[in-house]
């Protein structure tokens, strides 16, 4: 049986130098038992591990004490490495021959820019492999009780990056309002901007509000309110990243009654 980090090359020539095979490996949320069985196994065997900021403490001490750590973290104000920087990086470690473990919070495709990653290594003919995991929004939402969709609340559920240039000139037209979610990732130091930009395009200010810090982690802090008071939400209670914010009527309903002692109701 094959190690999991490592992919037969029976196509190459025997006289060519190995091309390692890079992983985007979803780390999902936060907790370590939401890992999909292949992320673990993957983990667990790596020799090279290429992680962003996100990623859960408890998940990296799971792979072997002799594996190699490269962080490349980022946040809104400093960035340990640009994105052009991390695709080279990768590319040259699996150009030596290193199976290379990226690990990223939530799924790789979701805001991760895993599609970039993806497209660096194939057009330097670097093998990939995409191992999707619980999104962010997902995991984030079923740990604090609010079913991102419901038939007496929505039926529609859209994902935005609230930190971004020109947020103010995106068209998030139809994606809040009645029987819809609205999930907004990265959006903590825009939400007085999210806020204006949201109720000028016509939504309530009494729309609900949920604000999730540290989701599916045991510190998660589930926060409530209303559009109009997003921002003093956020900065009243310093809420910190990683944090999703969701907006609609299922922001306000408890889907699962234990989960009603995590949330600060804000009035």
């Amino acid at each position: 049986m094959c190690d999991p980090m490592t992919e037969p090359h029976s196509s190459r020539d025997a006289a060519s130098p190995r091309v390692g095979t890079v992983h985007l490996v979803g780390a999902g949320p936060g907790d370590p038992d939401l890992l999909t069985l292949r992320a673990a196994r993957l983990i667990m065997h790596a020799g090279l591990v290429v992680h962003d900021g996100l990623v859960d403490p408890a998940i990296l001490a799971m792979a072997p004490r002799q594996a190699r750590f490269i962080s490349v973290a980022k946040s809104r104000s400093r960035h340990t490495m640009a994105q052009e920087d991390i695709n080279a990086l990768l590319v040259r470690e699996a150009l030596a021959g290193n199976d290379v473990l990226r690990l990223k919070g939530g799924d790789p495709f979701i805001f991760g820019r895993g599609g970039e990653e993806m497209e660096a290594c194939r057009a330097a003919g670097v093998p990939v492999e995409v191992v999707p995991g619980v999104s962010a929004a997902l995991g984030a939402a079923a740990a604090s009780g609010i079913a991102l969709t419901h038939r007496e609340a929505a039926s529609t559920v859209s994902f935005v990056a609230g930190q971004c240039k020109g947020l103010s000139e995106q068209d998030w037209a139809g994606l809040a309002g009645k029987g819809r979610t609205l999930v907004i990732y990265m959006g903590l130091a825009t939400a007085e901007a999210i806020t204006d930009k949201l109720i000028a395009d016509g939504l309530a200010p009494d729309v609900p509000v949920a604000v999730i810090e540290n989701g599916t982690r045991p510190d998660m802090r589930v926060l409530r309110g209303v559009l109009a008071g997003l921002g003093d939400l956020v900065s009243g209670h310093r809420v910190k990243s990683p944090a999703l914010i969701i907006i609609g009527e299922v922001a306000a309903r408890d889907s699962v009654a234990d989960f009603a002692r995590l949330a600060e109701t804000v009035l």
